[in-house]
């Protein structure tokens, strides 16, 4: 059985790591800035998988501790699964949710085909033993951005049997229904076992 209450994720990104301490209040959740590494860990992986085990990896050869990491994806089918892995640069290497959602709506014009998923991919690196979780939420891509909550592409996402964004529900219901959130209880599930 493996527990802990304290959980170190290879991610600087505070939006990320402010949902992940909602979904798990028993646990710490520690992030690469709150353990003194401040290195970009290059993402050079060609899946959301690969990505997950990259940065878990380092964080693990650093440290010597169980280590995580998650890669998340936008997948929207009119655009063949994109923009992928390559969520977070869409639009360039500024990771700027502005200006990848402008691209993304520029895209996706009036079609009406802009069914969607979010899909997050957790790797948990131990010793010699590298496990994956993954959460997926389906929905479609919105036409317009609505709302101030959330983070990334949440002002244009709207989930499955929702009729608002991401950023327009409360943080409780995404903390309960969204891909990292569902990722994330899997992990919990195994830790638990």
């Amino acid at each position: 059985m493996i527990f802990m209450q304290t959980l170190i994720f290879a991610t600087a990104n505070e939006h990320k790591l402010t949902e992940i301490r909602s979904i798990l209040p028993d646990y710490e959740i520690k992030g690469l800035l709150d353990i003194g590494i401040t290195v970009d860990i290059a993402e050079t992986g060609s899946t959301l998988e690969e990505n997950a085990r990259i940065k878990a990896q380092y964080l693990y050869e650093k440290t010597q501790y169980i280590s995580l990491s998650e890669d998340t994806g936008l997948e929207v089918d009119a655009l063949g699964g994109a923009p992928g892995v390559h969520t977070a640069r869409f639009a360039g290497d500024q990771k700027d949710p502005d200006d990848n959602m402008a691209k993304l709506l520029e895209l996706l014009g009036d079609t009406e085909h802009r069914s969607a998923q979010f899909r997050t991919v957790i790797a948990l690196i131990n010793h010699d033993q590298t496990l994956y979780f993954e959460g997926i939420v389906k929905g479609s891509i919105a036409k317009v951005k609505s709302g101030n909550k959330g983070f990334g592409y949440d002002p244009i996402f709207i989930p499955e049997g929702f009729d608002r964004t991401f950023a327009d529900l409360d943080v409780s219901i995404k903390n309960q229904i969204s891909h990292r959130a569902r990722a994330v209880m899997k992990l919990v599930d195994y830790l638990q076992k």
